[in-house]
């Protein structure tokens, strides 16, 4: 009898012993998968920081998506193009004549215009009978539409700084630009960047030419 109920003893304890092993095994499951899973969580986690970190230095320093609204740069750009500006280029070297701007339209926040660089710093630029002068010479070009109407204060000379740049909308009766005194002369401080690439409408995607 002593033996047997040894053996069931021992029996029991080692069923105690399978269940307890069993617990064990189902606990370092779960620490192993909550260890996995905050792992994974912190991988992602990072990601995304990268992720972000990156799209904003690439917006901030090198490239911004713009949408154009309107129809003042027709027909180069039309209304609802999807463009890349380059915001990296003019920091190593200077705006040219005839590259398409992207600046901030001083009156209105978040309002931004892009327009075509006619006059560059220290030239005289003047409009008259919808030709444009540039130092009293004919500017030749062939980015306006049509035959401007208005001159806007470009009727008289005006005299661009060491820093200013004078600019029209390729659709020029239809643009307010430096012939308006609300957008006047733009500073090349306060330019945003180049028109670099169109992205939409898809057909149409390609790098912009300026010259």
């Amino acid at each position: 009898m002593l033996d047997e109920k040894k053996e069931h003893t021992n029996e029991l304890d080692e069923i105690e012993l399978e269940v307890i092993d069993l617990e064990n095994a189902k606990e370092e499951k779960v620490e192993k998968k909550e260890a996995s899973w905050l792992k994974e969580l912190i991988s992602t986690g990072v990601y995304l920081l990268v992720v972000v970190a990156l799209t904003f230095l690439f917006v901030q320093y090198v490239g911004q998506r713009t949408h154009v609204n309107g129809d003042s740069m027709n027909n180069t750009l039309e209304n609802g193009d999807n463009l890349i500006v380059d915001k990296i280029s003019y920091r190593f070297k200077e705006p040219e004549r005839f590259d398409i701007i992207v600046f901030p339209y001083q009156y209105q926040e978040n309002t931004y215009y892009i327009k075509r660089i006619i006059g560059l710093p220290g030239e005289t630029v003047q409009i008259e009978d919808g030709t444009i002068y540039v130092d009293g010479e004919v500017l030749e070009e062939s980015y306006g539409r049509e035959t401007m109407r208005s001159a806007g204060i470009a009727s008289q000379p005006i005299e661009l700084g060491e820093d200013e740049y004078f600019v029209l909308g390729d659709n020029r009766n239809n643009s307010s630009d430096s012939r308006d005194p609300s957008v006047g002369k733009i500073k090349g401080d306060d330019i945003v960047g180049r028109a670099f690439l169109r992205i939409w409408p898809f057909e149409k995607f390609g790098i912009l030419k300026h010259q």
